[in-house]
């Protein structure tokens, strides 16, 4: 099996209605379920907008912290699920599925596989 990141970037999704985004929660819900029941899902979430951003840079030996992303830029990180899949096709599946209920684009990339 190999691991893919889904992800999507938070400037990606469109403006929702408060039950729009309660409907595509629902649907997300159901979707983990099956995602659990096929014995694929790794692990998903998305991420708190409103909380503390920080970077850590240790190129110096000594890891250096800052607030806020490490450079500038309107594209962020907003939310993905790790799926352990046979393929590339069950990865493409998996991400259709995911798309379809979230109503966003999405971004599928694989993890590497650890050289022994």
């Amino acid at each position: 099996m190999t691991e893919y990141l889904i992800a999507f970037n938070e400037e990606w999704v469109p403006d929702h209605t408060v039950e729009e985004l309660q409907e595509k929660a629902k649907a997300v819900k159901e979707l983990v379920a099956e995602m659990k029941a096929a014995g694929v899902f790794v692990f998903t979430g998305g991420l708190d907008d409103a909380a503390p951003v920080f970077s850590v840079d240790a190129s110096s030996g000594t890891p250096m912290f800052t607030d806020g992303p490490y450079v500038e830029s309107k594209e962020y990180l907003g939310g993905f699920a790790v799926v352990d899949v046979a393929d590339e096709e069950a990865a493409r599946l998996w991400a259709g599925k995911i798309a379809v209920a979230c109503g966003w684009p999405q971004e599928v990339r694989r993890f590497r596989v650890p050289k022994n």
